[in-house]
């Protein structure tokens, strides 16, 4: 039992100067500090499960003489009881920093949580993406709800009347409320489980996405049928019909085309090689050229940064310019992204290249986890007589009746 100093009064509290700590009397432990800024403020020194304590009861003359040793008795009769008193003031403090918290709205966290995620996402669109579904979907249901009030039956409320009209964007739509519930689970502003999450959870709710969606496939013309709109395409003039052919060529997505710039090809080589932030998969891209999209680029002037450089100065192609060019020509059912099907059925049907070659070709991703640890490379060569093919096959006028397919040696 530590020893009972004598008792100081205000007066002899008033007169201490100099920085140090001095035992208050008239409870064991209780200390009266005098900081070297001058700051003054009482600690009761005590030991608590075999460890000593220095329990900060307030500052000098917010809290009186009276005052500490009030709380400085209050302190060890909780120790006496078993309670911790700083751990106690630690859980008091996380509550109500907690209660706070929760009481932060979906809307709110929804914010916070682009904000916070926005610099890793790759472009602006995605994270338009994320602020159109949520606040078309969900901010009409949970959108005023504290977070810590949202229930497994407001979730099911929003993505039930989409679920089987709207598959995909319903699945995106769950996947971004339950990484919005998730930090704040993080950030402590609720404790219950996430409604949101699929396994175990909502999948015991609403049918499995793939039995349900209305796979949409891009209309495609025939590639059977790509010889004579080639032939007519070439008949066309413009920036749009020259961007359009180098597509169909190239296999790549309209975008990829578009946003192409002079630096990004090597002509010596016939080499074009897009950068990862232009790619759909993020990940560097090398496209082999065909001497038929050579001749495309050899026809574009240089005067801009962008190959297929739009109306506005230092601007890109709009896509509207692509599909008016399909307009134009009669085939307002097509879009520019099917001829990339028609690419992959001709490769299927009229070649006998494994399939990874084509799917490499059009910048696919690779499904299978092994398939893709133990294949590092990109198959550049063997893409490069694909393209040399399909660019020749290009050039063919043949009949629905009358196909002859081209044979490429598989390697």
């Amino acid at each position: 039992m530590p020893k009972i100093a004598r008792e100081l009064t205000d007066l002899a509290l008033r007169r201490l100067k100099e920085p140090g700590m001095y035992a208050a009397g008239g409870v064991a432990g209780l200390h009266f500090r005098i900081l070297p800024s001058g700051g003054r403020t009482w600690i009761l020194r005590v030991t608590v499960g075999g460890k000593r304590r220095d329990i900060g009861l307030g500052g000098y003359p917010t809290v009186s003489l009276a005052g500490a040793r009030d709380a400085a008795r209050a302190a060890r009769e909780s120790i006496r009881s078993g309670i911790d008193p700083v751990e106690q003031k630690r859980v008091q403090r996380a509550t109500m920093i907690a209660a706070r918290g929760s009481a932060v709205t979906f809307d709110d966290a929804a914010r916070q949580y682009i904000e916070a995620m926005r610099h890793e996402w790759r472009n602006a669109k995605h994270e338009a993406q994320w602020v159109s579904t949520l606040a078309t979907y969900a901010s009409p249901v949970i959108g005023p709800l504290a977070v810590r009030d949202i229930e497994l039956s407001h979730v099911v409320r929003i993505l039930e009347p989409i679920w089987t009209t709207k598959t995909e964007t319903a699945v995106r739509l769950r996947g971004r409320i339950e990484s919005v519930l998730d930090w704040c689970a993080v950030r402590g502003y609720r404790q219950a489980d996430n409604p949101a999450r699929w396994k175990g959870h909502l999948d015991k709710l609403l049918p499995k996405p793939a039995k349900v969606a209305k796979r949409a496939h891009f209309p495609a013309l025939p590639w059977r049928e790509m010889g004579a709109f080639m032939a007519e395409l070439r008949t066309r003039e413009g920036i749009g019909a020259r961007a359009v052919e180098f597509a169909i060529l190239t296999a790549a997505r309209s975008g990829e085309v578009r946003g192409a710039r002079w630096s990004e090809f090597d002509l010596q080589a016939g080499t074009w090689t897009i950068p990862g932030d232009r790619m759909k998969a993020g990940k560097e891209h090398r496209v082999p050229l065909s001497d038929q999209a050579l001749a495309v680029l050899e026809s574009m002037p240089r005067g801009d940064d962008f190959v297929f450089p739009g109306s506005r100065q230092g601007a890109m192609l709009s896509d509207m310019s692509l599909t008016a060019v399909l307009r134009r020509m009669g085939h307002a059912d097509i879009t520019v992204h099917g001829f990339r099907s028609a690419f992959r059925d001709w490769a299927a049907e009229a070649t006998n290249y494994a399939r990874e070659v084509p799917e490499m070709a059009l910048a696919h991703a690779i499904g299978n986890d092994v398939e893709a640890a133990y294949r590092r490379g990109d198959l550049f060569e063997k893409r490069r007589r694909l393209m040399r093919d399909w660019a020749k096959f290009c050039d063919t006028l043949t009949s629905a009746a009358d196909v002859t397919p081209i044979r490429s040696t598989a390697a």
